[in-house]
């Protein structure tokens, strides 16, 4: 069967380092870290008292009151990234959903009816409604024993609810569900969605994921499995992909929303488009519960996967978002995979980490990366892997790391990679639109 083509129609973003895709990306090109010391809560006995997290939100400037109080906050990002994405890809509010009159009434008055059987929310998430969990816990057992549980208890925490409420809120009845696989998962999403739509299934998908894990069981969950950077005297140089001396990654949070459509729905109802999604591939490291296989087994083969999902050669990507998360072996293995995976094209690449800026969002890591892909196409911009001071003897210094600014370059293509604990790797492949 002839497969449909999938362009990118919306963006939206709650970060680190801005709570909109234009702050995120300025933000990114400039270099900036998002880490700072913690404030969720009393973090001064941890071995890792700082993180990224996202600064200035309120979801009561979104989200009702009462609505709100029923919502973990990685739904509230959700929800929030969903609803400007939708804005930006031109359907504010469900309008288009909602045209008055019969579909012939609306063909002779030149308007675009959307179906919302087609319309669905594939939303990723590694760990759900984290903090919820651990107040509902804490809740009971320092009590007097009696089980007194919110109704909203296990709402607020499983992690398919955040696809819910986006779907609900915008009465979208197509394909919804949650990807659950660690740090892959909102990529996942992202190929799933993709896969739908080329194979006719969905028009639109709402696609990304969200994670809000910066709390006691995160941090103190994370330290003991040595993953966290403890460099707490110099928490915004602390995330060091590549750099000799990495101790570990800084843990983010927030969300990211990509708009995925059918490209005859979106010239149907003249949406911009700011690129096209051309390919996506997984594979399983089969290796370890949490270190990456030591040769770059799986890395490697899930970039192979996804050129050859895309019909692309090596010699036509120009940038890769790593997942670079700043651990001593992780890097090392997604730096051998890379080359490889592209051989000698691997020293015409632009390569960078934009974990270094925004610590790692787990679950919602893919998303934001993905965009980082989709706007680095648009501006003709690659962002840095920032905080490079040393060396490190184990990578080959020709490649290109983008190391400390920003680079201006032409992006025809872009692949983002994302490898969760458990061996789950998954990327994804962006090009240049053209009709």
């Amino acid at each position: 069967m002839e497969l449909k083509r999938v362009v990118v129609t919306g963006l939206g973003a709650i970060t680190p380092l801005g709570n909109d895709p234009v702050s995120f990306w300025n933000n990114l090109v400039d270099g900036v870290s998002g880490a700072a010391e913690i404030t969720r809560f009393d973090a001064s006995k941890f071995k890792t008292r700082f993180a990224c997290e996202v600064k200035g939100f309120d979801p009561l400037d979104y989200i009702h009151r009462r609505e709100a109080r029923r919502m973990d906050l990685y739904s509230q990002y959700a929800v929030v990234s969903s609803n400007q994405a939708l804005d930006d890809a031109g359907i504010v509010g469900g309008e288009l959903k909602f045209e008055a009159g019969s579909e012939e009434e609306l063909s002779n008055a030149g308007k675009f009816k959307m179906n919302p059987d087609r319309a669905g929310v594939i939303w990723g998430s590694g760990v759900g409604g984290f903090q919820s969990f651990m107040d509902e816990a804490k809740n009971y057992y320092q009590g007097d024993g009696t089980p007194r549980f919110s109704p909203f208890f296990i709402p607020m925490m499983i992690p398919d609810i955040a696809a819910g409420h986006i779907s609900i809120r915008n009465g979208f009845r197509g394909p919804n569900y949650a990807t659950v696989s660690a740090c892959a998962s909102s990529t996942h999403a992202l190929i799933d969605s993709f896969n739908l739509i080329r194979l006719g299934k969905a028009d639109l998908m709402v696609t990304g994921g969200s994670e809000a894990a910066v709390t006691e069981g995160g941090i103190g969950g994370f330290n003991a499995l040595k993953a966290l950077s403890t460099r707490n005297d110099d928490a915004k140089r602390a995330s060091r992909p590549f750099d000799k001396t990495r101790d570990g990654f800084v843990l983010g949070e927030g969300a990211g929303a990509i708009i995925l459509e059918s490209l005859e729905h979106a010239q149907a109802r003249g949406a911009k488009i700011y690129c096209e999604m051309v390919g996506g591939g997984m594979s399983a490291d089969a290796h370890h519960i949490t270190a990456p296989h030591p040769e770059g087994l799986g890395a490697t083969n899930v970039m192979r996967a996804t050129l050859e999902d895309a019909g692309m050669t090596p010699e036509e990507v120009d940038y890769v978002n790593v997942h670079g998360t700043s651990t001593p072996l992780g890097d090392i293995a997604e730096t051998q995979a890379i080359q490889k995976v592209f051989g000698d094209a691997a020293y015409k690449l632009s390569i960078s980490s934009t974990k270094s800026m925004t610590g790692h969002l787990l679950g919602a890591a893919g998303a934001i990366e993905a965009m980082a892909c989709i706007l680095a196409i648009e501006h003709g911009i690659i962002p840095p892997t920032i905080n490079f001071e040393h060396e490190d003897e184990g990578l080959d210094p020709k490649l290109d790391f983008t190391f400390n600014k920003a680079r201006h370059r032409v992006v025809g293509a872009a692949l983002s990679n994302t490898f969760g604990f458990g061996g789950h790797n998954a990327s994804v492949l962006f090009k240049k639109y053209a009709s």
